[in-house]
This record gives C-alpha cells, structure tokens and sequence, in this order.
C-alpha cells in the first residue's frame, strides 16, 4: 500500500484543517519553501525544541535542509524564519499526478486530539516527503488509521535546547542513518516499498565512443584507373620522342 492508496484513509484535508498555504519565489524551489498556516494544532514528528512536539495554530514556514535519493530533511520554521521548531526525516513518495498546489496530508486521530503530520507535496512536482514518526508513535497512529505508517526504531532524540541549522549537526547525521520501516496496525513491520513509491530512477546516458578510423567514402578502382592511364600516357610518349629521334 502506498500513500495514494492509503490517502482513503486520511480523513482532514488542507480545507478541513483550514490551512492556508502559499509558496515562495521560483528561486525557492531549490529548498521547496513553503509558507503554511493551521487553524489547529498539528503534531509532527522528529527532532523539535522542548515543547514544540504539537504545533499550535499559527504560521510556519516549511524547507528541505537536505536531500539525498532515498531521504530528505525537512525544517519547519517560525514565521520570520529566524527559528527552526522541528527537523524531520522524510522519504520521497511517488504520486502519478501532480497539482498546481501544496498538498498536506494528516494521518487520522481520535476526536479531541491534534491531527498527525503525514506528508507534504511541493506544487508541480510528482514526489513528496512523507514523514518518519518514531516507532511507538508509527504503530499508534497505524491503528488509528488502519493504515501502514513510516517508522524508525532509532534511539533518536526528540527534544533539543537549540535550534537544528546545519547539515553537520549531530541530530540531523543520525537521521540520514536511521532505518526507516513501515508497520501495520499490529504493529508488524514491512518493508518500507510496501508503503511508498520512490521516484523513477532516470535511465543513465551510455556515451557512444568514436571510431578509431574514419569510414572509406568510395571505392579505390579510380584511382588505380587514374595510375593506369598515366602510365599508358607516358610509354607512348617515350615510344614518339623515340622515333623522332631515329
């Protein structure tokens, strides 16, 4: 099951949730900066400050640190980009049609509790980032949705007393390492292709060498012709020159 069939199941959309969402400058793309506000409190998973584990409504600012094939780290913002409340591992999820908007998705949670960060697709593009919850946490809101949830077992840590801003950061290296699952409902784990679908991988280029030669263009026979001629020139000439003289 991937996240388009297991979008069935994900009951609050960006209209429900009343989030409104809106997107920076092309020269953006690069990070996929993404201006998103709630209407409600939304829990996320990942590396957050002390207390910031659900994010109370308001205005954030949503931005990939880093990217690599197989996972990617997303930063979720204050308003004013001058505070990083959260740093969250992600793995690419594939969809075949992509919209002109941002597209958030929320796992389903019992009535009165914060809706659950699932993924967030960038406009125009046909892959996402869907959300890596610890494992308790995964077979939790697995049950919840009868659907399969990304997990890790990772001793990660969740709290931190300062904000997350580079790649080097201790934290941010153990979720590039962490492994990455999916589990059911019983909280049985599968294989996490079960559960996404990555990008295409594109087809490498196959460099073509030159010849070592140059093809033949045609054919020899004229010019032995050509010779020939040249030397039946030159012996009747010798033949005249040789009677003129006797």
């Amino acid at each position: 099951m991937n996240l388009l069939r297991a979008v069935t199941t994900t009951v609050f959309s960006l209209t429900l949730l009343g989030v409104a969402v809106s997107t920076g400058a092309r020269a953006d793309e690069w990070n996929r900066k993404t201006v998103m506000t709630f209407s409600g409190p939304v829990e996320i998973p990942g590396v957050h400050l002390k207390g910031w584990g659900v994010l109370p409504a308001g205005t954030y600012v949503f931005k990939i640190l880093d990217s690599q094939a197989d996972r990617h780290i997303v930063q979720i913002f204050n308003k004013d980009e001058t505070v990083v409340y959260a740093t969250i591992l992600a793995i690419p999820n594939y969809r075949l049609n992509a919209t002109g908007k941002t597209v958030v998705t929320f796992s389903e949670r019992p009535a009165g509790e914060p809706e659950a960060l699932r993924a967030w697709f960038y406009p125009g593009r046909n892959w996402g980032e869907e959300f890596v919850y610890p494992r308790a946490k995964a077979v939790e809101l697995a049950k919840t949705g009868n659907t399969l949830v990304l997990a890790t077992s990772a001793d990660l840590p969740v709290e931190v007393e300062k904000p997350i801003l580079t790649v080097n950061e201790p934290e941010v290296v153990q979720l590039k390492q962490a492994p990455v699952v999916a589990v059911k409902p019983t909280g049985e784990e599968v294989e996490l292709a079960q559960a996404v679908t990555p990008p295409p991988a594109e087809a490498p280029v196959v460099a073509q060498a030159a010849p070592a030669t140059l093809p033949a263009t045609g054919s020899s026979l004229p010019l032995v012709a050509l010779f020939g001629l040249l030397a039946l020139g030159g012996a009747w000439t010798a033949k005249l020159a040789k009677k003129r003289v006797l």
